[in-house]
């Protein structure tokens, strides 16, 4: 018996350990399927490679193009570097991640003559960021960029660069691209000299210009471009730089017809800044020549500032008030910008703007969209408001807070009012959405 019993126990030993051995036989088995089936990510397609690292950011491209030889061939491929974002600041001032400078070294050295379309955000004041863009700028003499944009998210940055250093970094760009078809320099040390290096070596494909807040540059820099690039099509300027003079130049039949002017009207210290008056005859002038041209016009001045404009009609096409803005102009609106097609009124204060928009609503016979924030207006004054203008509203970003209820509408009637109207389902805004 106990052979016997010894026997069977050593029968299901066997049988167990078979058992075991068959089974990791078949997990192994298993294990290799599943990695037959998994795709080979070093073979992936160079196409879909180079579409995934357009969007990593830089260093975590750089980091994905060591996993592999053909990840780091996409790393170095001409259509991957076309387009880029330099991203400038000091780490003691910015908890933002800056572009590596070793990175953009390399960038530089075997990169520079792909780059087409290059962006230079600074994200702090340092002067050091700057600088450090300015830098870059001057190594570019292998390129040949069609856009180039220069944004400081917090100022003075590029402005607290000595002048002459600025411009040599500049010049390089606009000696050697030669094909700049958009340029962004906004709050800049860039002067007159400067843009005649531009336009005598861009002015075949020159067509975006956009330069507010560039004290240094004159009204005769902006004919100069006028003057000589006749493939511009939009053009973005402080007001100061305004004047009958530009507008009758680009009125003229050598000029081509510009599609947007945008105008920034601008006022850091009240009561500091003179402004002047832009004659009808000058604006009717400008609108004969280029009449589907979209008139711009950004407001950031204080309410007693505001006296030289909308005076005589005014072609504006967009108008943005950034701070608040009387009863006495918003009429004033209504009765001399009947092109306009955008309004956005970002704060008035407390006195009702029913018979304002009303008018706006009679005269201006092409406004899609509107916005209020910070201001007053009766739910009866705004439920007419939207009937006179009908299912052209396309655009209706009104804060709650804006809507005060009389004894025609509460808060809980108007939003179907308004949605009977406008032809869809409109609810007033929580937060502001421009």
């Amino acid at each position: 018996m106990k052979r016997g019993r010894k026997t069977d126990e050593a029968n299901n030993s066997s049988s167990e350990e078979t058992s075991e051995k068959e089974s990791k036989r078949h997990k192994i088995a298993d294990e290799k399927a599943i990695v037959a089936q998994s795709p080979d990510w070093g073979n992936l397609l160079q196409d879909i490679i180079l579409q995934v690292f357009q969007y990593l950011p830089l260093l975590d491209r750089a980091h994905a193009s060591q996993v592999c030889r053909s990840w780091n061939q996409v790393f170095h491929m001409p259509d991957l570097w076309r387009c880029f974002e330099f991203e400038l600041n000091q780490p003691a001032t910015s908890y933002l991640r800056a572009t590596h400078p070793e990175l953009i070294k390399q960038i530089i050295k075997r990169h520079s003559n792909h780059l087409q379309y290059v962006s230079f955000k600074v994200v702090d004041s340092s002067k050091e960021s700057a600088e450090a863009a300015c830098d870059i700028l001057s190594q570019l003499v292998n390129c040949s960029l069609k856009t180039l944009g220069l944004i400081s998210t917090a100022r003075p940055s590029f402005m607290d660069l000595p002048k002459s250093h600025f411009i040599s970094a500049l010049t390089v760009v606009f000696v050697n691209s030669k094909s700049l078809s958009s340029l962004k320099i906004d709050d800049t040390p860039v002067d007159d000299p400067s843009l005649k290096v531009l336009v005598a070596n861009n002015s075949d494909t020159l067509k975006l210009l956009k330069m507010s807040s560039c004290p240094h540059v004159s009204p005769a820099g902006i004919l100069c471009v006028a003057d000589q690039c006749h493939g511009l099509r939009e053009l973005a300027l402080n007001y100061h730089l305004l004047s009958d003079e530009l507008l009758l130049a680009l009125s003229s039949e050598k000029h081509v017809r510009l599609e947007h002017l945008r105008i920034d009207v601008v006022s850091e210290n009240p009561g500091q800044t003179q402004f002047h008056t832009i004659q009808k005859s000058s604006w009717d002038a400008f609108i004969k020549h280029s009449p589907k041209v979209n008139l711009v016009m950004y407001f950031f001045l204080y309410e007693e500032e505001f006296d030289p404009f909308f005076r005589y009609e005014t072609p504006v096409t967009h108008l943005y008030f950034g701070r608040s803005v009387s009863k006495d102009v918003l009429g004033r609106v209504g009765m001399t910008c009947p092109r306009l097609v955008e309004l956005v009124v970002c704060a008035n204060g407390l006195r009702p703007l029913d018979e304002e928009l009303i008018r706006i609503a009679e005269r201006c016979k092409y406004l899609s969209a509107v916005g209020l924030g910070e201001c007053e207006v009766s739910c009866s004054a705004f439920v007419e408001f939207v009937k006179m203008c009908g299912g052209r509203l396309s655009q209706l970003s009104i804060m709650e807070e804006v809507l005060i209820p009389d004894q025609k509408y509460s808060l809980e009637q108007i939003h179907w009012e308004v949605s009977k109207h406008l032809g869809r389902v409109w609810f007033p805004d929580m937060m502001p959405t421009w």
